[in-house]
């Protein structure tokens, strides 16, 4: 039976992996058998340039911590060599750099993963690594404004030279501008008319007049 000592040990290893888990947006599993040095040491890598943790864990110690964090799904990946890739920062990095150094490493296996405290399967990690990371996405959407903001510098640029672009620009827009209220006038005056049919109403008093007349007879 475990001395006190080791049992307060994993103890302490349990309540250090919740708390990692806690803070972690996303989790992968992975099985590293078969990786020689080098590879591992590639892995490890690419794995802290993308500021994702990487680092090897006991089933047991890992399987008491999502238990208590509610990830249960997890146990039944929890079998074999397993090592852990966490961020904080970035909910696709992990799944991303695994997933495409498992393309040209079959050895590693990736086993399972979880995000946001729900358990991801293979189908949803690899969704996940698909998609853009945030430095990509920043990059799509700056460069997608680009082409506006480099317009709005060259007008700006030309109204502060005074160039002769904004007087032609002015030129040619002005009469456009005249043409307009021409074109509204007749509209008006084709409606004027309507209002004068209003004395129909008058002949109403004939009627009055007959009905008047017929007592006398």
């Amino acid at each position: 039976m475990p001395n006190a000592q080791v049992l307060e040990a994993k103890a302490a290893q349990v309540a250090e992996a919740v708390e990692l888990l806690k803070e972690t947006q996303t989790g992968i599993l992975v099985d590293y058998r078969g990786l020689n040095v080098a590879e591992d040491t590639e892995l490890r890598n690419k794995l802290r340039e993308a500021n994702v943790k990487y680092f090897v864990i006991k089933n047991r110690i890992l399987k008491r911590a999502v238990d208590e964090i509610g990830l249960e799904g997890l146990d039944e990946v929890l079998h074999g060599p397993t090592a852990l890739a966490v961020s904080t920062e970035d909910a696709v990095a992990p799944a991303k750099v695994l997933s495409e150094f498992a393309k040209s490493n079959e050895k590693l296996e990736i086993k399972g993963g979880f995000m946001d405290g729900s358990v991801m399967g293979l189908d949803e990690i690899k969704k996940l690594a698909a998609t853009p990371n945030f430095e990509t996405l920043i990059a799509k959407m700056m460069g997608s404004l680009q082409s506006p903001i480099s317009g709005l510098a060259r007008l700006l640029a030309t109204i502060a030279d005074g160039g002769e672009e904004i007087a032609d620009l002015i030129a040619k827009k002005a009469p456009a501008q005249e043409e307009a209220p021409s074109e509204e006038a007749p509209v008006a005056e084709e409606t004027a008319p309507a209002a004068e049919e209003a004395p129909a109403a008058e002949e109403a008093p004939a009627e009055e007049t007959a009905a008047e007349e017929t007592p006398a007879e």
